[in-house]
């Protein structure tokens, strides 16, 4: 099964200069959900996917995948969330479960509930205390450790 995303983005930037992306409008905020206007996949923790999650729409998952994730947007891994296989994306927060590798194009952040068993590969990683990674990590130099104050999705 290949699920594929059809939202449409929208421009939300007031003619206030700045330019609209993959948050809506550029986000100078240090958390990566903090400049998300909406998501347009969901996967409740009743659901489970076997195969590809293919798409350019931001998504959320609490229940099980069984496959791969080629996203275009911002993936947030719910606590109960379990995904078994490799994830691509844009951007990811994780607080589940992930058995496989995650290449991210511009920052992940891992919270306190995050439990990863493979190979991490993205520019900047935000790591909360608590949060477990055992793996290989690839970063551009950016590791970052953090205690969570926010609660988890």
């Amino acid at each position: 099964m290949v699920m594929h995303g059809t939202g449409q983005r929208r421009d939300t930037g007031q003619n206030t200069g700045q330019k609209s992306g993959l948050l809506g409008r550029r986000n100078k905020s240090r958390r990566v959900l903090d400049g998300v206007h909406r998501f347009d996949t969901l996967l409740s923790g009743r659901v489970s996917l076997q195969g590809l999650l293919l798409g350019i729409d931001h998504c959320i998952v609490h229940g099980t995948v069984k496959g791969d994730c080629r996203l275009q947007g911002i993936l947030l891994l719910g606590r109960q969330a379990v995904w078994k296989g490799n994830i691509r994306a844009e951007c990811a927060v994780i607080s589940g479960t992930v058995e496989g590798d995650i290449e991210v194009v511009r920052k992940l952040e891992l919270t306190d509930t995050a439990r990863i068993h493979g190979r991490i590969t993205s520019p900047v990683v935000a790591m909360a205390m608590g949060a477990v990674h055992e793996g290989e990590l690839h970063t551009a130099g950016r590791t970052l450790r953090f205690e969570e104050k926010r609660k988890a999705p």
